[in-house]
């Protein structure tokens, strides 16, 4: 239980000390996030404004009550799921596109300056090109448009390198080259005045008051790119199983979204309605075809009829000529009727047969009075799916669902029209024999009459016949005119497409800042981290701690003095004030020593460079200063340093006394600290170790011993010479400095080893250097068990020093200059 309370309370400083490190990453967030904010501005700014707007249309058949079975044009779709799904396929077909950028002239770009770009203003410019479409126009050339006047203009353009370009004409897509005289054009035009030049040929119609010297581009541009860029409209149904739709598209120009998704379902509206009435139109015009030959021939029977009766001096038919005209003229009609129809499914039979696809050369009945209702509806159906699968194969492959879709409907229909036609025949058949049967009995009776009334009655039944058939077209041909006129659309228009204000989709701003944000922070984060887990240095007591067994004697802060005399220079300090909690502490590690023996003290560290020194000459000094009679031996006979910090020169040192050309009290220098002496390293000899090794140096280290009441041996670091290791033994204590923010942490990984190995013993940690306001948290001080002070409690008690700002270190430099 205790330990899972101790492994509890050590998680929660884990997250509080993380908490802290970041925090006082604070500036690094603050310009991260600005500097992100700002890039969200310039994107929302810097990229073009997208839009989308969108249209609500139906798709449902519609039947107009007033067709007759013989004059239904009436299209089944075979299903609303089957009507969505072409009308889908159809919307983002290339020949559909191709219809819809013609009729608007999308090719036709309308372009002004902008802050970052050329802006598309379609539809915001107070003029319209007029366009000669069968004329060549400079192609993909960006051509000024500079408003003079009320009514007048510059057109100019300039050619740069070269002196050609090339020139398109729309009507047939065709592409060629003109050459220009100079590299410039410019001229002078008024509104409505045609331009008619090789390369150029339109006329500016305005729209709205000119600003004068506002600058507008035009440019003619490809297409087949103009339909390649507007064809892929989002086509999604609302519901699902409903046949209403909703077409939507994105663009930067809200205008040429509103008319491009108004035009397109126009022109779909009208290619629906052209693919429904395209049977009944091919039939009204067979119709009148028919129509007029029937009228010739009535014309030329009356005329034959008048002067027969003339010629004859016989005007009226006798009762018994008038009873047998009256039941022939029946039959004949009926069987004109029968014959005509029975050719008509002949030639249909033979053309479904013999064709893949259908259109308008697919043969029309006769007559079509006595025409099956199913044969109109099943010719209507055939035609439509043809002309639907080859729209579509303009835009997809023969694999695509859709048109394999609409093949199979084909083949039903084919096959459907090729059984009705197979059983209307030998229904007409078994007319034919009836009709002929009936017509023999007749003519009998004809033989009886007197040969200029069978002339007569010759005369009128052909004319009562085409006069019958001429009333008979006359009608079909108005009721025909009548359907496709009245032809009702299967496309309901339910919302337009309309501007109304709608903000733009991307660049969304308050989601671009939004990212910004996050990544403002999400940087400085990843940054911390990575620097966490590349970091091997000693920051803070509890990396030493957490990581080591040597207990932490305490910490020395930093030193802002201009030499290492931080105690005697600055005694109310706070880095005075912590080595003299060190020296309250190190009693501990003296507990083994008698009071009143003499105490020797070691310090070392891993490397050059991590205050070892320092550390030495304070602590000799707050033992000097507080009445013991102390002694500095300065051992790192490689790199010494101490003799710096007292204005003295190496020349005389323990290495004369070493190597007998001085005796121990030669060496021996008393200093300006009251009861502290001094023995420097001397003149750097070829074998330190060796001279560190031998008798003499043990003789000395137990003389000075038993002269003063401390002793502190400054050593080389451990972890690059093995001179310190030696020099332990002496040691009543040893000191093992680390510094902060510089020594790694795998360097006491060796000492620490020799420690739980008890090969090493009284050792302890001091953490130098170390600065309360670090970027690891802890701002608090180490105060009772560390000896650096109260931390920010301390203020009044200590001669703190500042850390000046860089400016301040700047204006000191130029003061002191």
């Amino acid at each position: 239980m205790d330990n899972l309370n101790n492994s509890t309370i050590q998680a929660n400083i884990d997250v509080k000390g993380y908490f802290f490190k970041v925090l006082s990453y604070w500036k690094l967030f603050f310009v991260s996030i600005i500097i992100a904010l700002i890039v969200a501005k310039f994107m929302n700014d810097y990229k073009p404004k997208t839009y989308s707007l969108d249209t609500v249309i139906s798709v449902k058949e519609e039947n107009n009550p007033l067709f007759s079975t013989g004059t239904n044009i009436a299209f089944n779709w075979g299903g609303a799921s089957d009507a969505v799904e072409t009308i889908k396929v159809v919307l983002t077909s290339r020949t559909h596109n191709e219809k819809v950028v013609n009729k608007l002239n999308f090719f036709i770009e309308y372009l002004k300056e902008g802050r970052y770009r050329l802006e598309d203003v379609y539809g915001y410019t107070p003029f319209v090109v007029n366009l000669d479409t069968n004329k060549p126009q400079l192609y993909e050339k960006l051509i000024q448009i500079e408003i003079t006047g009320e009514n007048s203009y510059n057109l100019s353009f300039d050619l740069e390198e070269s002196y050609s370009s090339a020139l398109i004409t729309y009507d047939t897509n065709v592409t060629g080259i003109h050459n220009f005289s100079s590299s410039r054009f410019s001229k002078d035009y008024k509104i409505g005045e045609e331009i008619n030049t090789d390369f150029l040929n339109f006329s500016l119609e305005k729209i709205n008051s000119f600003n004068i010297g506002e600058r507008f581009y035009i440019r003619f541009g490809s297409f087949d790119g103009a339909v390649g860029g507007n064809r892929y409209v989002n086509v999604s149904g609302i519901t699902d199983g409903a046949s209403m739709l909703r077409l939507s598209k994105s663009g930067t120009n809200k205008n040429r979204i509103v008319d491009y998704l108004n035009a397109t379902v126009v022109i779909l509206d009208e290619d629906k309605q052209e693919q429904k009435i395209l049977y009944a139109k091919r039939t009204k015009d067979y119709i009148e075809f028919l129509f007029t030959q029937v009228e010739d021939s009535l014309q030329r029977i009356e005329k034959e009829l008048g002067v027969f009766k003339e010629k004859n001096n016989i005007y009226n038919l006798s009762e018994e000529g008038s009873i047998v005209f009256s039941e022939t003229i029946t039959i004949e009609q009926d069987k004109k009727n029968v014959l005509e129809f029975n050719d008509y499914l002949n030639n249909l039979r033979s053309y479904i047969l013999s064709h893949d696809t259908y259109g308008d050369n697919i043969p029309v009945p006769a007559l079509i009075a006595v025409q099956d209702g199913k044969i109109s509806g099943e010719i209507t159906t055939l035609i439509q799916l043809s002309s639907l699968r080859e729209k579509l194969r303009g835009s997809v492959t023969d694999n695509h669902p859709q048109v394999i879709k609409l093949s199979n409907a084909i083949n039903i229909s084919k096959t459907n029209l090729l059984e009705n036609i197979s059983t209307l025949k030998a229904v007409n058949q078994n007319k034919l024999n009836k009709l002929n049967a009936e017509l023999s009995t007749y003519k009998g009776q004809l033989k009886k009459l007197p040969k200029t009334e069978q002339g007569l009655l010759k005369f009128e039944k052909n004319y009562q016949i085409s006069e019958a058939n001429y009333n008979f077209l006359k009608q079909k041909s108005y009721e025909a005119g009548s359907a496709i006129a009245a032809n009702v659309s299967d496309v309901k228009i339910i919302d337009t497409a309309k501007d109304l204000g709608n903000g733009p989709v991307y660049p969304i701003p308050s989601f671009n800042y939004l990212v910004g944000l996050m990544l403002g922070v999400i940087f400085p984060l990843f940054y911390i981290i990575t620097k966490e887990v590349l970091d091997n240095k000693i920051h803070i007591a509890e990396d030493i701690q957490n990581n080591y067994a040597i207990p932490v004697l305490g910490v020395v802060g930093k030193n802002h003095g201009n030499n290492n005399l931080a105690v005697f220079d600055k005694p109310k300090s706070s880095v005075s004030e912590s080595f003299r909690a060190l020296r309250s502490n190190i009693q501990f590690l003296f507990k083994n020593t008698d009071a009143d023996k003499s105490k020797t003290l070691v310090l070392t560290s891993s490397v050059s460079g991590e205050g070892k020194t320092m550390i030495s000459i304070n602590m000799a000094t707050v033992f000097a200063l507080s009445g013991k009679k102390t002694v500095l031996v300065g051992l790192d006979l490689r790199k010494p340093k101490i003799y710096d910090d007292f204005d003295l020169t190496n020349d005389v040192g323990v290495v004369n006394h070493l190597i007998n050309q001085k005796t121990l009290d030669e060496i021996i220098i008393n200093t300006k600290i009251p009861n502290l002496d001094l023995i420097l390293s001397g003149p750097i000899p070829p074998n330190p170790s060796e001279l560190l090794l031998n008798e003499t140096a043990d003789k000395m280290i137990k003389s000075l011993q038993e002269r003063y009441d401390y002793v502190i041996i400054d050593t080389p670091p451990v972890g690059l010479v093995s001179d310190a290791l030696e020099l332990f033994k002496y040691g009543d204590a040893i000191i093992y400095v680390i510094r902060q923010n510089y020594s790694e942490k795998g360097m006491m990984r060796m000492i620490d080893d020799k420690y739980k190995n008890k090969e090493v013993t009284n050792i302890s940690y001091v953490l130098n250097d170390f600065s309360i306001k670090n970027k690891y948290g802890y701002g608090y001080g180490y105060g009772y068990g560390y000896g650096y002070g109260y931390g920010k409690y301390g203020n009044g008690y200590h001669e703190n020093e500042d850390n000046k700002s860089f400016f301040s270190r700047i204006s000191s430099i130029f003061k002191k200059n």
